[in-house]
């Protein structure tokens, strides 16, 4: 199979363990240019810019937020957000059980305070959050016609499991629960994966590629239907068990550059 597109996770699949890209990563994402190597994450695209930078593929689409937005040449493809009414049924509970909120949309990231969990993220991601209370952004969201591309909930591991249970048992038909940490809970809009999020670029701007070739790389539970959908799924060795059971091609840990050992191997 000659395959044309190569999609990748970034926390977890694509970076080592500071959090970057190693450098033979960057050479063989660059060794098989021109295939476009698209980031594909649950994070915002201000936090995969700057891999974008390193990889030398700035003008290549990206998918954000799990495929709750879809970029290519600068314009947003595809926008599905969680509606206000939910983001303060989940705020709430949040409330109830001391858990951290923040709220995202496109490039906007908003937290109530910089507590010990903002700075965390801001450290990891580097990107700085905006400190507005909830309600107010829930408010301007109302007027502004938008909402949450991602909620994120972090907080004491006890207080995450009362609080993933409640939404589960209440919202799971509007939208999904991640578990990318035992401390976090990331919410996106049931109607989204990264696997409709591949299917809109194909349909947008890589109209003459189908899904059989295209290769994607994973580690974790949300990204099981892109890896099943595609021509070739790969999962790093440290995936969990789900996830190395449903691949094609299991490669090397992240953290000793299994994204870099496998583009070596199939091209």
């Amino acid at each position: 199979m000659a395959y044309k597109l190569i999609c990748s996770d970034i926390d977890g699949t694509l970076l080592n363990v500071d959090r970057e890209l190693s450098q033979s990563t960057i050479e063989q994402v660059q060794r098989v240019s021109p295939i476009p190597f698209i980031l594909i994450s649950s994070r915002m695209p201000a936090a995969m810019h700057h891999l974008q930078r390193d990889l030398k593929n700035e003008s290549t689409p990206l998918i954000a937020y799990n495929g709750g937005l879809v970029i290519a040449d600068n314009q947003t493809i595809h926008s599905t957000f969680i509606a206000p009414n939910m983001i303060q049924k989940v705020a709430d509970q949040c409330k109830e059980n001391s858990v951290h909120l923040s709220l995202y949309f496109n490039d906007e990231w908003y937290v109530p305070s910089m507590d010990f969990w903002a700075k965390r993220e801001a450290n990891n991601t580097k990107v700085t959050p905006a400190v507005k209370p909830t309600e107010d952004v829930i408010n301007t969201w109302i007027q502004e016609e938008k909402g949450a591309h991602k909620i994120m909930c972090m907080g004491d591991e006890n207080e995450i499991d009362i609080l993933y249970n409640y939404l589960k048992n209440n919202y799971a038909d509007q939208i999904h629960l991640y578990r990318s940490k035992p401390t976090y809970i990331e919410i996106s809009h049931k109607a989204i994966s990264k696997k409709t999020a591949i299917e809109m670029l194909l349909e947008h701007t890589f109209t003459t590629i189908n899904m059989e070739e295209i290769i994607a790389f994973g580690d974790n539970f949300n990204d099981i239907e892109m890896l099943e959908a595609v021509g070739m799924g790969v999962a790093v060795a440290n995936a969990q068990t789900q996830v190395l059971e449903i691949a094609n091609m299991v490669t090397d840990t992240n953290k000793n550059d299994g994204v870099a050992k496998a583009i070596k191997e199939l091209f």
